[in-house]
Protein backbone atom coordinates (compact mmCIF):
# COMPACT_ATOMS: atom_id res chain seq x y z
CA UNK A 1 0.00 0.00 0.00
CA UNK A 2 2.74 1.90 0.83
CA UNK A 3 4.64 1.80 -2.47
CA UNK A 4 1.15 2.50 -4.41
CA UNK A 5 1.12 5.79 -2.36
CA UNK A 6 4.63 6.54 -3.76
CA UNK A 7 3.74 5.24 -7.43
CA UNK A 8 0.78 7.59 -7.02
CA UNK A 9 2.68 10.52 -5.35
CA UNK A 10 5.08 10.23 -8.24
CA UNK A 11 2.63 10.12 -11.01
CA UNK A 12 0.76 13.07 -9.83
CA UNK A 13 3.46 15.37 -10.56
CA UNK A 14 5.07 15.94 -6.60
CA UNK A 15 8.86 15.96 -8.35
CA UNK A 16 7.20 19.43 -9.91
CA UNK A 17 7.64 22.96 -7.77
CA UNK A 18 4.17 23.83 -7.30
CA UNK A 19 5.04 25.80 -4.24
CA UNK A 20 8.00 27.82 -5.60
CA UNK A 21 7.95 31.20 -4.37
CA UNK A 22 8.05 33.85 -7.43
CA UNK A 23 7.88 36.84 -5.40
CA UNK A 24 11.27 37.62 -5.79
CA UNK A 25 11.13 37.64 -9.50
CA UNK A 26 8.45 40.65 -9.10
CA UNK A 27 10.76 42.09 -6.86
CA UNK A 28 13.58 42.29 -9.54
CA UNK A 29 11.39 43.77 -11.77
CA UNK A 30 10.69 40.72 -14.24
CA UNK A 31 7.46 41.49 -16.58
CA UNK A 32 5.03 39.10 -15.44
CA UNK A 33 4.57 37.27 -18.86
CA UNK A 34 8.21 36.19 -17.95
CA UNK A 35 7.44 34.73 -14.70
CA UNK A 36 4.77 32.94 -16.14
CA UNK A 37 6.89 31.14 -18.85
CA UNK A 38 9.48 30.33 -16.07
CA UNK A 39 6.19 28.41 -14.38
CA UNK A 40 5.27 26.85 -17.22
CA UNK A 41 9.66 25.12 -16.77
CA UNK A 42 8.38 24.49 -13.45
CA UNK A 43 11.31 26.91 -12.38
CA UNK A 44 12.48 25.56 -8.84
CA UNK A 45 13.50 27.54 -5.91
CA UNK A 46 17.26 27.76 -6.17
CA UNK A 47 16.43 28.90 -9.75
CA UNK A 48 14.19 31.94 -8.77
CA UNK A 49 17.61 33.16 -6.26
CA UNK A 50 19.61 32.14 -9.22
CA UNK A 51 17.30 34.56 -12.02
CA UNK A 52 17.53 37.10 -9.47
CA UNK A 53 21.16 37.48 -9.52
CA UNK A 54 21.10 37.30 -13.29
CA UNK A 55 18.70 39.59 -13.13
CA UNK A 56 20.77 41.99 -10.83
CA UNK A 57 23.86 41.58 -13.66
CA UNK A 58 21.31 43.41 -16.71
CA UNK A 59 20.26 40.18 -18.16
CA UNK A 60 16.76 40.78 -19.90
CA UNK A 61 14.22 39.15 -18.69
CA UNK A 62 14.07 36.72 -22.26
CA UNK A 63 17.71 35.88 -21.37
CA UNK A 64 17.06 34.72 -18.19
CA UNK A 65 13.84 32.15 -19.60
CA UNK A 66 16.29 31.47 -22.29
CA UNK A 67 19.40 30.40 -19.69
CA UNK A 68 16.57 28.43 -17.29
CA UNK A 69 15.19 26.53 -20.50
CA UNK A 70 18.23 25.80 -21.74
CA UNK A 71 19.61 23.92 -18.74
CA UNK A 72 16.29 22.25 -18.54
CA UNK A 73 16.88 20.79 -22.19
CA UNK A 74 20.29 19.40 -20.80
CA UNK A 75 18.46 17.70 -17.76
CA UNK A 76 19.63 20.02 -15.12
CA UNK A 77 18.52 23.28 -13.00
CA UNK A 78 19.99 26.16 -13.75
CA UNK A 79 22.84 27.01 -11.39
CA UNK A 80 24.96 28.44 -13.13
CA UNK A 81 24.35 32.07 -12.43
CA UNK A 82 28.03 33.28 -10.99
CA UNK A 83 29.44 32.17 -13.99
CA UNK A 84 26.92 34.35 -16.36
CA UNK A 85 27.30 37.28 -14.20
CA UNK A 86 30.91 37.08 -14.23
CA UNK A 87 31.05 36.94 -17.83
CA UNK A 88 28.65 40.15 -17.92
CA UNK A 89 31.44 41.68 -15.65
CA UNK A 90 34.16 40.95 -18.19
CA UNK A 91 32.21 42.67 -20.95
CA UNK A 92 30.71 39.68 -22.47
CA UNK A 93 27.22 40.63 -24.66
CA UNK A 94 24.21 38.55 -23.39
CA UNK A 95 24.05 37.04 -26.73
CA UNK A 96 27.64 35.39 -26.24
CA UNK A 97 26.22 33.98 -22.81
CA UNK A 98 23.20 32.87 -24.32
CA UNK A 99 25.31 30.80 -27.25
CA UNK A 100 27.87 29.12 -24.47
CA UNK A 101 24.87 28.39 -22.25
CA UNK A 102 23.21 26.78 -24.84
CA UNK A 103 26.20 24.14 -24.94
CA UNK A 104 25.95 23.66 -21.51
CA UNK A 105 29.66 25.46 -21.12
CA UNK A 106 29.10 28.10 -18.99
CA UNK A 107 30.86 26.94 -15.85
CA UNK A 108 33.73 25.14 -17.96
CA UNK A 109 34.37 27.98 -20.29
CA UNK A 110 33.35 31.11 -18.16
CA UNK A 111 36.68 31.57 -16.37
CA UNK A 112 39.09 30.87 -19.41
CA UNK A 113 36.58 33.36 -21.00
CA UNK A 114 37.30 35.83 -18.42
CA UNK A 115 40.79 35.59 -18.49
CA UNK A 116 40.91 36.40 -21.99
CA UNK A 117 39.72 39.38 -21.71
CA UNK A 118 42.09 40.05 -18.58
CA UNK A 119 45.19 39.19 -21.35
CA UNK A 120 43.85 41.93 -23.54
CA UNK A 121 42.86 40.56 -26.67
CA UNK A 122 41.11 42.48 -29.23
CA UNK A 123 37.52 41.29 -29.89
CA UNK A 124 37.70 39.17 -32.57
CA UNK A 125 40.59 37.36 -31.49
CA UNK A 126 38.63 36.55 -28.61
CA UNK A 127 35.62 35.25 -30.49
CA UNK A 128 37.66 33.27 -32.11
CA UNK A 129 38.93 31.21 -29.51
CA UNK A 130 35.76 30.93 -27.85
CA UNK A 131 34.16 29.68 -30.57
CA UNK A 132 36.65 26.94 -31.14
CA UNK A 133 36.42 25.91 -27.30
CA UNK A 134 32.81 25.70 -27.91
CA UNK A 135 33.10 23.43 -30.94
CA UNK A 136 35.65 21.13 -28.60
CA UNK A 137 38.36 21.76 -31.02
CA UNK A 138 41.93 22.05 -29.43
CA UNK A 139 43.26 25.68 -28.29
CA UNK A 140 45.76 26.66 -25.97
CA UNK A 141 44.97 28.22 -22.11
CA UNK A 142 44.07 31.58 -21.61
CA UNK A 143 47.45 31.34 -19.37
CA UNK A 144 49.48 29.91 -21.93
CA UNK A 145 48.06 32.91 -24.37
CA UNK A 146 48.70 35.67 -22.10
CA UNK A 147 52.20 34.33 -21.74
CA UNK A 148 52.95 34.03 -25.10
CA UNK A 149 51.48 37.70 -25.74
CA UNK A 150 53.79 39.06 -22.56
CA UNK A 151 56.85 37.39 -24.59
CA UNK A 152 55.69 39.78 -27.50
CA UNK A 153 53.99 37.76 -29.90
CA UNK A 154 51.33 39.26 -31.75
CA UNK A 155 47.75 37.98 -31.99
CA UNK A 156 48.09 36.91 -35.36
CA UNK A 157 51.95 34.82 -34.18
CA UNK A 158 49.29 33.48 -31.28
CA UNK A 159 46.86 32.58 -33.70
CA UNK A 160 48.97 30.27 -35.97
CA UNK A 161 50.39 28.47 -32.83
CA UNK A 162 46.56 27.86 -32.09
CA UNK A 163 45.66 26.60 -35.88
CA UNK A 164 48.87 24.60 -35.79
CA UNK A 165 47.24 23.01 -32.62
CA UNK A 166 50.03 24.20 -30.27
CA UNK A 167 49.73 21.79 -26.68
CA UNK A 168 49.72 24.27 -23.27
CA UNK A 169 52.71 22.53 -22.54
CA UNK A 170 54.37 23.63 -26.08
CA UNK A 171 53.44 26.85 -25.47
CA UNK A 172 54.83 26.93 -21.69
CA UNK A 173 57.95 25.84 -23.02
CA UNK A 174 58.55 28.32 -26.15
CA UNK A 175 57.46 31.12 -23.56
CA UNK A 176 59.41 30.03 -21.08
CA UNK A 177 62.40 30.09 -23.68
CA UNK A 178 61.39 33.86 -25.07
CA UNK A 179 61.57 34.70 -21.38
CA UNK A 180 64.92 33.11 -20.85
CA UNK A 181 66.09 35.36 -24.07
CA UNK A 182 64.24 38.24 -23.61
CA UNK A 183 65.64 38.58 -19.68
CA UNK A 184 69.43 37.60 -21.25
CA UNK A 185 69.41 39.91 -23.90
CA UNK A 186 72.43 42.70 -23.46
CA UNK A 187 73.90 41.01 -20.56
CA UNK A 188 76.66 39.74 -22.09
CA UNK A 189 80.39 40.78 -21.01
CA UNK A 190 81.83 43.54 -23.16
CA UNK A 191 85.51 44.46 -22.79
CA UNK A 192 86.01 47.69 -22.14
CA UNK A 193 88.62 49.51 -23.99
CA UNK A 194 90.66 52.53 -22.00
CA UNK A 195 93.22 54.55 -21.48
CA UNK A 196 96.43 52.80 -20.39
Amino acid sequence: MLLGALVLFRVSGCDKHPLTDYRPLDQAGMWSSNVEELKKLDTADVEVGQIVKLKQAGITDDGCVTLVSDAHQHQHQFASADSAVNLVHAGYAEPVILEIAKTDQLDSISGDAVMLRLVGLSDPMVDYILHRRLKGQRTMGSAEIGRLKNTGLTEKQILERINSGMTDAQADKEAALREATRNHSGTGFKRVHGRR
